[in-house]
């Protein structure tokens, strides 16, 4: 069919806003990245926008060569593989059991999980009961207190109300005990909503530095995060254990908040690619009901 002038206009005026939003999103993290390969006068100056200026790598040198750097950024992976696949499962399992109408107790359950969003017992209690159960100066406690976020596990939840009963049903016919309907049945038909709430996760747990901040006292057990605070406040202090003269302390003074996001969120856009399909269909999916 022959588009009509006023179509041809909307879809051209549509495309210009639609440009228009992607350059206003990219433009601070294309600004950054430039900062972060910029030289310490130009970012001073102001004179640093998209394209860097005085080309310079002395920040990313001095933080590849540092053994620590690599060993902390081990330390993230592992905490965010382990953190994501704990969480995953308990949230899985509590969103699954919350989303059956014959669960005795599902409504004080449901509200228990809410009261929790919105109250908590505090930094010291919190501080003291890690001490209690031995977790502190552990990886279990920066994966196990935030285990479940009850704004993921929510979602969940709505997701699987929304599966249609007749499919456990019959998968019950046919001999599946509840965790086989589970894993074998729901779950496969879930990825859209999995791939969103395993996203999440990640990002939370690769991102996290205070709980560490507060449990770990160990160097070699410190994330990236820690690492690169720790850095951070080396270089605006005035030390720093991987620079070598003065100039170089300048050059990573300038430009060290930049390196530390780059460093930070690439892991991050190498996934998310991935997973980007699924996002939008597992928020939609998992907001139908509240």
């Amino acid at each position: 069919m022959k588009e009509s002038m006023s179509y041809k206009i909307f879809k051209t005026c549509n495309a210009v806003f639609l440009l228009c939003i992607v350059f206003i999103t990219l433009y601070p993290f294309l600004n950054v990245v430039a900062q972060s390969f910029s030289s310490e006068a130009y970012i001073n100056s102001g004179k640093v926008n998209l394209i860097p200026k005085g080309f310079n790598i002395d920040t990313y040198k001095t933080v590849v060569k540092d053994n620590m750097f690599w060993t902390n950024y081990k330390n993230t992976v592992v905490y965010t593989l382990v953190g994501t696949a704990i969480s995953m499962f308990l949230s899985t399992i509590f969103a699954y059991a919350l989303s059956k109408k014959r669960l005795m107790g599902r409504k004080f359950l449901t509200m228990f999980a809410v009261f929790t969003m919105f109250f908590n017992g505090g930094l010291i209690p919190n501080y003291v009961l890690i001490n209690s159960l031995g977790f502190s100066n552990s990886m279990w406690a920066l994966v196990i207190p935030g285990a479940i976020s009850i704004y993921n596990m929510l979602i969940m939840k709505s997701f699987f109300e929304n599966m249609p009963e007749e499919l456990e049903e019959a998968a019950a016919i046919d001999g599946l005990s509840t965790y086989g309907i589970l894993f074998r049945i729901i779950l496969p038909l879930s990825k859209a909503v999995m791939a969103t709430m395993v996203l999440f996760y990640a990002v939370g747990h690769w991102n996290s530095w205070f709980p560490a901040f507060l449990y770990l006292d160990q160097k070699e057990k410190f994330p990236v995060t820690i690492y690169l605070r720790n850095m951070i406040a080396a270089a605006t202090g005035g030390t720093s254990a991987g620079a070598t003269s003065a100039d170089n302390l300048t050059q990573i003074s300038a430009n060290i908040k930049s390196v530390t996001m780059v460093l930070t969120i690439l892991p991050i856009l190498t996934i998310y690619p991935f997973v980007q399909k699924y996002f939008v269909s597992g928020i939609m999916l998992g907001s139908v009901k509240g």
